[in-house]
């Protein structure tokens, strides 16, 4: 459970998010046309971009979460990896994910290689773990993220914009993983995406004028998306089956 009060967030001195509460009590795709926060509201909730109000997570203010402890309730994964060791392999970034459930000045141990492991083979990309990160397509790297998250065991796993710059058989994989994880986590899954958020079925929180609308259903009608985004719909198809 994610609940927000009084959330105001700021970039660039500019007012982005302006007194939003809600709760978040389960899956939920976040969509909003460009510049309507919706990254902003994800870090945020991460605890990664300075705000005003609250963020409590499960009962428990945000901000007293030890950066361990926040490790294992909150993964945030990024639209892409623009910062990493050339020569660090898909292997040890995986691996990475265990950090805050290692003891400090430790190695990783067996079980945490194992859960590494687990993870890269649930992916199917086990057969890349010795490849550097960077000689990986954008498609394996979206992969390699969500395995590194999946590592770290968060029980609440937030995408931004997962699908972002790949191709549509890419798109597919990532989308039914996503779908996938429903199971054991709770998502949340930034996209701009109409299609890949109607699959995934999660509530909708569409940001608009520094303000969110939740739609726990009725959102993907001709009607609604015509009103939302200003333009005409019609007949929206699922196109990730």
């Amino acid at each position: 459970m994610i609940e927000l009060h009084a959330l105001t967030c700021n970039y660039n001195e500019k007012v982005i998010l302006q007194d939003m509460t809600l709760s978040i009590p389960s899956h939920v795709s976040i969509l909003g046309a460009n510049g309507s926060g919706k990254s902003t509201l994800a870090k945020t909730i991460c605890n990664m971009i300075t705000y005003h109000g609250k963020i409590i997570v499960d009962g428990k203010d945000i901000q007293t979460y030890t950066g361990k402890e926040k490790a294992k309730k909150i993964a945030y994964i990024p639209t892409k990896l623009d910062f990493y060791d050339e020569f660090l392999t898909l292997e040890e970034f995986v691996l990475l994910g265990r950090f805050s459930h290692k003891k400090n000045f430790f190695d990783y141990s067996f079980y945490d290689k194992q859960i590494a492991q687990e993870q890269m083979e649930s992916l199917n990309i086990i057969h890349l773990k010795k490849h550097t990160l960077s000689s990986l397509s954008s498609g394996e790297t979206a992969l390699a993220l969500m395995a590194q998250a999946l590592t770290q065991e968060s029980e609440i796993i937030i995408f931004d914009e997962p699908t972002a710059n790949l191709d549509p058989k890419n798109s597919k994989i990532i989308a039914q993983h996503i779908k996938k994880l429903k199971q054991t986590h709770q998502t949340v899954v930034i996209t701009h995406d109409i299609h890949f958020a109607r699959f995934l079925d999660n509530h909708v929180l569409f940001l608009q004028e520094k303000k969110a609308l939740y739609f726990k259903d009725d959102f993907f009608t001709d009607t609604t998306l015509s009103k939302l985004y200003g333009v005409a719909f019609s007949s929206l198809d699922v196109c990730y089956e």
